[in-house]
């Protein structure tokens, strides 16, 4: 791909946040679930039974079934399609392990303080996608 020529004034200048974020999911029951009840994200708004939104702080997580705008192949099981972030305090990535062992879901690496300055926790959604809480610390 031949790289464009910086221009200014750009309407790419304008871009100062991601607004929403789509996640393509092979189980809507079950990630909704996941979604609803172990993350706790409030539910924005359900346009239709494959467009499903919440509110993550001052944005917006969508689920949804591929085909408006894609028609890809489901990633394959075992292999993440994307990473989430999710930024709390210290202490409530700890909370959130508690939390996510009490309800039963498994976690990849549990609470660990990083050399990089942050406090990790991983663990996955029902369809593989890799989520992280973490802090800065």
């Amino acid at each position: 791909m031949k790289q464009p020529d910086r221009q200014t004034g750009s309407a790419f200048d304008a871009i100062r946040a991601i607004d929403y974020t789509v996640v393509f999911v092979r189980d809507m029951d079950a990630m909704r679930w996941f979604y609803e009840e172990i993350m706790r994200f409030p539910l924005l708004r359900k346009l239709s039974a494959n467009w499903i939104e919440y509110r993550v702080g001052n944005n917006t997580l969508v689920l949804s079934r591929p085909g408006l705008t894609a028609l890809d192949p489901p990633t394959p099981n075992g292999s993440a399609a994307l990473h989430l972030a999710f930024k709390v305090s210290a202490l409530e990535v700890d909370q959130c392990a508690e939390d996510l062992v009490r309800m039963g879901v498994d976690l990849l690496s549990p609470p660990t303080d990083r050399d990089f300055g942050h406090r990790t926790l991983f663990f996955r959604d029902p369809d593989g996608n890799l989520l992280e809480m973490f802090a800065e610390i």
